[in-house]
């Protein structure tokens, strides 16, 4: 392992520690380029929403709900890389005590948290900074980040014991939401023309994928307009389920060359495409940029689930003779070293291994 990936370049400072502080102007590191700020360019015109899919629809006893359904998804993916499910069969009451578990942790003392302290090697454990390089800009945010799936990755031990219930809920939680994304993905294969289950085997198998999950805590900012949570980026996995805070927006989805900021709904998910699903349907389905805000009058709890690739599965567009494919056959190990050497881009970061035709 690379020197540089066994430790922080500088000691790590918690958001949430400096929010609480009460200060009134945030340090430099925290200040975006004036492009990056949140509000530098104009909203839509039009008040444009990502697409809202219910679930239940998909087993409708009228066919033409059903293929009305499949046929948004696939829209979804195609235009926007992004969508809300409801109806999607995840426990309701589940999904609050998982969030409200994490709420608690945030809400412990610092020196209970830091017992958790995370290392950029695996990223596992309670962190503050994404990325090694030496005095870059950071977001205002922490973050609690474990594996789940597959499950000789899982070590439970890294995962909190206060509050007590969390390790049953998140795993709890976590199978839940690979059934659900077993669901998508049967899906997505069935509308890219493929046999049913090609995409989960691209990853693995049903019960051999990978799965992880980040519990986002966006700390009150005295100073929202100069700074974000989450700095723009597309996800480098497959697909990503994200339990917002309901009553507090701040993710923003990139669409036509505008912001969109997208609005929860109640007890729903929203669900990400990631990178290995641009490359699978050799760019049919979009993996989109995205950011998040911060705001001054509350702070912000969110769930994001990973569903991944198996590190060692080769990962290549499934096209037919009559098409060539748009991206090189990359393990996904491979892919996450190329992202997290490459750093931040400003775009989608699959777009830049796009073979030249």
């Amino acid at each position: 392992m690379s020197n540089c990936l066994r430790s922080w370049p500088e000691p790590i400072v918690r958001v949430q520690h400096l929010s609480d502080s009460g200060i009134q102007i945030i340090p430099d590191r925290y200040v975006k380029k004036l492009s990056d700020r949140p509000g530098f360019e104009p909203a839509p015109a039009n008040e444009v929403q990502i697409p809202v899919i219910d679930m239940l629809d998909l087993y409708s006893d009228d066919v033409a709900v059903r293929q009305k359904t499949i046929g948004m998804i696939d829209s979804a993916c195609r235009e926007w890389g992004f969508f809300q499910v409801i109806n999607h069969g995840v426990s309701h009451e589940l999904m609050v005590r998982t969030r409200e578990a994490w709420v608690e942790f945030f809400k412990l003392p610092l020196e209970e948290k830091q017992k958790y302290g995370n290392l950029p090697s695996t990223y596992e454990g309670y962190g503050s900074r994404i990325g090694v390089e030496k005095g870059k800009s950071l977001d205002w945010s922490d973050y609690f980040f474990l594996h789940c799936f597959p499950l000789e990755l899982r070590d439970q031990t890294k995962w909190p014991t206060l509050p007590v219930s969390c390790r049953e809920l998140v795993g709890q939680y976590s199978k839940e939401l690979v059934t659900l994304c077993g669901k998508l993905m049967k899906i997505f294969s069935t509308n890219l023309g493929l046999k049913e289950n090609y995409l989960q085997e691209a990853f693995g198998g049903e019960d051999n994928m990978g799965a992880c999950m980040r519990a986002n805590y966006y700390p009150k900012c005295p100073q929202p307009d100069l700074t974000l949570g989450l700095s723009p980026h597309s996800d480098p996995g497959g697909m990503t389920l994200i339990f917002p805070d309901e009553n507090v927006s701040g993710l923003q989805v990139r669409h036509d060359d505008n912001w969109v900021t997208v609005k929860p709904i109640p007890n729903a998910f929203i669900v990400n495409l990631g990178d290995q699903l641009q490359v699978l349907s050799n760019a049919k389905y979009k993996s989109v940029e995205h950011r998040v805000t911060v705001n001054s009058m509350k702070e912000r709890v969110s769930l994001a689930f990973f569903y991944n690739p198996r590190g060692e599965m080769l990962i290549k567009p499934a096209v037919g003779a009559e098409e060539s494919p748009l991206y090189p056959a990359m393990t996904f190990d491979e892919y996450r070293l190329y992202v997290r050497m490459k750093g931040p881009c400003g775009k989608s970061q699959v777009e830049s291994l796009k073979l030249s035709k």
